[in-house]
């Protein structure tokens, strides 16, 4: 992209505001105006494209409104996997997550923490299916997968959501296959592939490099005939970028809005909290995932990729209660 793009970040206020952020809860009156090499400035006027991307209400994600944060349970079908190392049954937890308040479950059969390998397709299938089956449609279920067989499977399963963290840059079937069966799809930043993706990632400002990149995925599944109120966008905390670029990115999150999708965020457990905070084990970084999924549902973020549904269900309304003044007060 040009040196002299302009981009509008909302500056989201917790009360009031002359307009509501993605139609959601957060309101904003100011914007900051980003550009790179230059500092960012704050200002009340933004070009009206700009204000009705931001403004605009998003698509309902599996008839799922998105007038509140919407928590996604993480099941995992692997045995591999960087936060359980497979050490739960993955029905048994994706009921649990379900009585806990989970809103979507996302399955996965495929570890993508730094540094996994490539699992089969049919390995994969194995894995997910089976327990997509099981839920017998008791919650809305989204396949994460980067590859076009597995979802097919899983969709004919009972999954609704197709979550790809490559963004539709690992196998390209899978676009089409999306695009065929009309689901909603959730397109993730990512630099590299698992194996390598933390082997020195760089980015000249990742905050704009990554909304770009997103910005050029979403046109890209536009193309292939995904209607864009059926897409979902994450910036791929953790996936090809430093514990500085994954805080650049959430400081000013609410950059992403501007694309004009619902965003997910997955932040859940993740190395860097327990870096930051002091706790070297998975299940210790609980309150250090609270702390940054509150701070991103007040930048206006929709969906919440969590392992702790209980803990976070908890925190949010909470929140919730404390912003809803004549609710709150009795």
């Amino acid at each position: 992209m040009p040196d002299d793009r302009v981009y509008y970040r909302p500056i989201p206020q917790a009360e009031g505001g002359r307009w509501r952020l993605a139609g959601g809860w957060t309101g904003f009156s100011c914007f900051e105006r980003l550009q790179r090499g230059h500092e960012p400035v704050v200002t009340d006027t933004a070009p009206a494209e700009i204000i009705d991307k931001l403004t605009s209400a998003r698509t309902p994600v599996m008839d799922l409104p998105l007038d509140r944060p919407r928590l996604m349970g993480i099941v995992n079908a692997t045995p591999d996997s960087f936060s359980d190392g497979g050490q739960y049954d993955p029905l048994q937890q994706a009921r649990s997550l379900i009585s806990a308040g989970a809103d979507i479950l996302d399955i996965g059969g495929e570890s993508t923490r730094p540094g996994a390998a490539e699992v089969p397709d049919a390995e994969e299938i194995a894995r997910v299916v089976p327990v997509i089956e099981g839920l017998a449609r008791s919650a809305p279920i989204s396949i994460d997968t980067r590859k076009a067989a597995v979802a097919k499977a899983a969709l004919a399963a009972g999954a609704g959501l197709v979550n790809d963290v490559s963004g539709f840059d690992f196998d390209p079937q899978l676009a089409p296959l999306v695009a065929q069966a009309q689901v909603p799809v959730c397109l993730m930043h990512a630099q590299g592939l698992p194996a390598t993706m933390q082997q020195d990632p760089r980015y000249d400002d990742v905050l704009l490099d990554v909304y770009d990149a997103l910005e050029d995925r979403v046109a890209g599944a536009v193309a292939a005939g995904i209607h864009k109120d059926r897409i979902v966008i994450d910036p791929g905390i953790g996936f090809g970028k430093t514990q500085a670029h994954n805080l650049a990115i959430l400081r000013r999150i609410s950059l992403f809005h501007g694309v004009g999708c619902a965003v997910l965020l997955g932040i859940s457990r993740k190395r860097f909290i327990g870096d930051i905070g002091g706790a070297a084990s998975p299940a210790d970084r609980i309150p250090g995932t609270l702390a940054l999924t509150v701070a991103a549902a007040a930048q206006g973020i929709q969906i919440h990729r969590v392992h702790d549904v209980a803990e976070h269900a908890q925190g949010l309304r909470l929140i919730a209660a404390l912003n809803d003044n004549e609710k709150a007060v009795t």
